[in-house]
């Protein structure tokens, strides 16, 4: 058998994907999949339910094979098409579960250390590195508790330190929050963000919620349909998402259908002409996304909408809007109230605008 290891150095990514494919009889889950994360960068995988985030998970973890494409992590093979693919055990990675897999017989210094004692560390190395791991996310004063009087931070933490207590050159996280109340989700997801940093790792993060990305990623694969739709940071996705299905699923704002001609967009349902951003002549079918960060209640605005609900937040308004019949809906921040079934005016802001040509 070949040697598939090379040597790894400071600069080397953590993780190469190259075209890969996975494929279950005739259904096809992940489409040539190209993916790289940096040394120290975390990239979430986001994505709706049967989009392949997980999938993708699995097969860099070495919990299922490839069909097709290749991986490398930290400069070294572990999978080759359907030939070569390293067992999990042998990849070197660290990975935090959903529902942390802590065992309830063991004390916290011992489940972080579980790793190590698999390894055949004897008792006092894998002790002392164990406390290092536990100090290095705040709990080295925990050791010798039970998993289960900790609570859900707590046992997120101690699931974490066992992820890094062999030192991996990258840490798979699968939807580590999605078992938690939405506020504690927010907190946490924060929490995990700034730890991840401190803690200089190389992280792949999939999850379903898109504030939980936007929070923890330096960058977010967009997944659709078995394919990464878009790649980048939170922001430049949000200011310029790739497509309509990104724009959709992310829910920016009110997509509305039209027409585009010598530059001016019309809409088909919506009382709606604005200048388009295209500079390539083209004419005919299109969407306008118009997203809630381009729009602003004012009286000399020249879109007009009818105000469906107005959603007090408790330092503003939010004014849920129909622009039209068969248009979506668009929500607008507002200082003031506006009452149900009211017409209002609206001002755009032309440079937030974006244009999707389409074919039907």
């Amino acid at each position: 058998m070949r040697d598939t290891s090379t040597q790894a150095t400071p600069r080397t990514p953590a993780l190469i994907a190259t075209t890969i494919g996975k494929r279950f009889g005739d259904t096809y889950v992940l489409r040539g999949i190209d993916l790289t994360v940096a040394p120290g960068e975390i990239v979430a995988l986001l994505g709706p339910s049967g989009c392949g985030k997980t999938t993708l998970l699995r097969i860099a973890a070495g919990l299922l094979s490839a069909s097709s494409g290749r991986m490398e992590i930290a400069g070294r093979t572990v999978a080759d098409g359907a030939v070569h693919t390293l067992p999990p055990e042998a990849r070197g990675i660290g990975m935090v579960f959903q529902d942390y897999a802590l065992w309830p017989h063991l004390s916290v210094l011992d489940n972080v250390a579980f790793p190590l004692r698999m390894r055949g560390d004897k008792r006092a190395v894998r002790n002392e590195r164990a406390r290092a791991a536990l100090a290095r996310v705040g709990l080295d004063h925990l050791a010798d508790r039970s998993p289960g009087t900790l609570s859900g931070g707590q046992q997120q933490r101690v699931a974490l330190a066992r992820a890094i207590v062999a030192e991996p050159p990258l840490v798979l996280f699968d939807e580590p929050l999605s078992n938690l109340d939405r506020e504690l989700r927010e907190s946490l997801a924060l929490e995990m963000s700034t730890l991840l940093r401190e803690l200089g790792l190389s992280a792949i993060y999939v999850t379903h919620d898109q504030a939980e990305a936007f929070t923890v990623a330096d960058r977010v694969a967009i997944m659709i349909g078995g394919e990464i739709a878009q790649i980048a940071a939170p922001e430049a996705i949000f200011a310029d998402p790739a497509s309509v299905d990104v724009a959709q699923f992310l829910n920016i704002g009110a997509l509305i259908d039209g027409e585009i001609a010598e530059r001016q967009f019309r809409g088909s349902s919506a009382a709606l002409s604005v200048e388009t951003p295209l500079t390539n002549g083209y004419n005919g079918r299109a969407k306008l996304l118009i997203p809630r960060t381009a729009v602003r209640a004012a009286q000399d605005g020249t879109l007009r909408a009818r105000v469906r609900r107005s959603q007090f937040q408790g330092d503003r308004y939010l004014l849920h809007l129909d622009l039209g019949a068969g248009a979506h809906s668009l929500v607008c921040p507002s200082d003031v109230p506006a009452t149900q079934g009211t017409e209002v005016a609206l001002a755009l802001q032309a440079e937030r605008l974006r244009v999707f040509t389409t074919t039907h």
